[in-house]
């Protein structure tokens, strides 16, 4: 069911129309699309429901539009006209009362505008960003941290139960050669060569900062360390300074999580082998060569998987089964994996774990996030110019700042490759989406501001709001909650977005064509401060689902 109670009325009275007229369909409002028209001559709604019964009916959809209208209950419906177009194309013209009851529940919810019960019972894990920390968070990463942040964001205002997790991936050989690379600088900093290893870290973090407080905190105590000592020393050092970098930096992106899950507590707390044990109990794993196989052809992958190897080691694959599992323990009925353009191969070999352990594949969602190029003046950008390093979030955020880059990674469809215009989230002009968004909010307080000061007060009736422009934009901010249970539904913060964008360009149209503060008629002035009002609201709002700054002045 629609959240918009306007068509929600008219979904109903349409429905029980079809009802009515025709004995062999049981139609549920549920199946009734209702449609904006693009040219507002053809209503302010309109539905194509006639052609849709055409096939079950036997009868010509223009014959089958007519018996709708003729007994449908406008009263019930809030329609002021109704005429059949086309082929069959039922144009529905609102009350304007109904049309402009929007204002007052925009004015009511105020904060709280948007929220709808569309996900309520359903319980979402979603876990996005998961970098290694062992350094700095990337392009990619940002990407990641943009898209997901803004679809929990998105999913908890549509009414579902969200969690935010963070895999920690603590416990590879990533973590090892850290580890040992601290150790090597931290014994050179007392002249004791011990060679990096060969893919190791060079990073300033290693060699000026976490080297050196440990010399600093426990002087030389530490060069008589054994291999294995160090190891775990310099491991729980490393990513702990790593992570806090991490957790620091996100924070100022405005990303947030519930979970911080740690690789190295599934070693800890004995998860991996129970899951392995599971898979052998069902008879999905078998051996050959000295490994252990997982038969995930038999769920559609195109090859089976090692588990363990023959050196007796485990796979990437293995921790990861346990995780998830760990993930479906916890209750949740669905699982959300954000992941980078280079994991499509794993979507098949996981959601086969899923089924294999007992779950449906459908309780595990993977979302590929495609590449993003930074360009600048026509130009890729590969290195930062702070550091000659890949672009990093710091240097977006000292850069363009955190609004413009959340604004920009996601007003694309995630899945989607696209270029980052760095000149272009620089400028100040109506090009830049996030400039003429936010422009529009402060727009919308000065207007706010100047009636104030001349003692006008938004109105709690609007009987003169019926400006085409005036309702345009009403329908618009009429559709919020429809656009929040949709992009909730299919993860796709880009829809908000493009609200985000429609909105804006709707409100400086009627700003354009309608005069709002005028002395000379406070009651009209009045009625157009609260559309104004609940513009503003609306787009603050939907700003923030994305987690941009709505400003005051600009």
């Amino acid at each position: 069911m629609a959240e918009n109670k306007l068509e929600n009325s008219l979904k109903i009275a349409i429905g029980q129309s079809v009802n009515k007229c025709f004995e062999a369909v049981d139609i549920t409002p549920e199946n009734i699309m209702i449609e904006i028209p693009k040219d507002s001559t053809h209503g302010d709604y309109s539905t194509n429901i006639a052609m849709q019964l055409t096939r079950t009916l036997h009868k010509n959809p223009r014959e089958i539009a007519t018996a709708i209208v003729d007994s449908l209950d406008q009263e019930a419906a809030h329609v002021e006209k109704v005429e059949i177009a086309g082929p069959g194309f039922i144009n529905f013209f609102m009350k304007n009362d109904a049309l402009t009851s929007v204002i007052a529940e925009v004015l009511s919810e105020k904060d709280n505008y948007g929220q709808t019960h569309f996900g309520e019972g359903k319980k979402y894990n979603v876990e996005f960003v998961s970098a290694n920390p062992t350094g700095d968070l990337h392009l990619g990463h940002a990407k990641g941290a943009a898209v997901g942040d803004s679809i929990c964001r998105i999913m908890t205002k549509a009414g579902y139960d969200v969690t935010r997790e963070y895999y920690i991936n603590d416990a590879g050989k990533q973590i090892t050669n850290l580890a040992l690379s601290l150790y090597s600088r931290y014994l050179a900093l007392f002249d004791i060569e011990r060679p990096i290893p060969e893919d190791g870290y060079m990073g300033q973090d290693v060699i000026d900062i976490i080297a050196k407080s440990i010399k600093e905190k426990e002087g030389d105590a530490l060069t008589q360390l054994t291999e294995e000592e160090a190891i775990a020393y310099f491991r729980k050092v490393g990513t702990e300074h790593e992570l806090q970098k991490i957790k620091d930096i996100l924070k100022e992106f405005r990303v947030s999580f519930d979970v911080w899950f740690s690789e190295t507590s599934l070693y800890e707390g004995n998860k991996i082998e129970p899951a392995i044990n599971k898979l052998k109990e069902k008879g999905y794993t078998y051996e050959q060569d000295g490994a252990l196989w997982f038969r995930t052809t038999d769920f559609g992958d195109d090859k089976d998987r090692v588990l363990i190897k023959t050196d007796g080691s485990y796979t990437y694959f293995t921790p990861d089964i346990a995780y998830h599992l760990s993930k479906l323990n916890r209750g949740y009925d669905y699982l959300v994996d954000l992941l980078g353009a280079d994991h499509h191969g794993y979507i098949n070999r996981m959601k086969a774990a899923i089924q294999a352990l007992g779950y449906n594949a459908n309780q595990l969602n993977i979302d590929i996030l495609q590449m993003v190029r930074m360009v600048e003046n026509g130009e890729v950008v590969k290195m930062s110019k702070r550091t000659g390093n890949a672009v990093t979030i710091r240097d977006l955020i000292d850069d363009i700042g955190v609004d413009a880059t959340r604004y920009f990674f996601v007003a694309k469809a995630a899945n989607t490759p696209f270029d980052f215009d760095l000149g272009l989230a620089k400028s100040q002009s109506n090009e830049n989406p996030v400039y003429y968004a936010q422009y529009a909010h402060a727009r919308m307080c000065s207007i706010m501001r100047s009636a104030a000061e001349k003692n006008i007060e938004p109105a709690d009736h609007f009987e003169l709001i019926n400006n085409p422009k005036e309702i345009e934009l009403l329908k618009h901010i009429n559709e919020f909650k429809n656009t929040i249970n949709d992009a909730a539904r299919t993860r796709a913060p880009h829809k908000i977005a493009n609200y985000i964008q429609k909105l804006a360009q709707l409100f400086h149209s009627f700003y354009g064509d309608c005069h709002v503060i005028d002395e000379e008629n406070k009651e009209l002035s009045s009625q157009r401060l609260a559309l104004v009002e609940a513009t503003r609201i609306t787009i603050a709002n939907a700003l923030n689902l994305i987690g941009v700054h709505a400003p005051e002045k600009m």
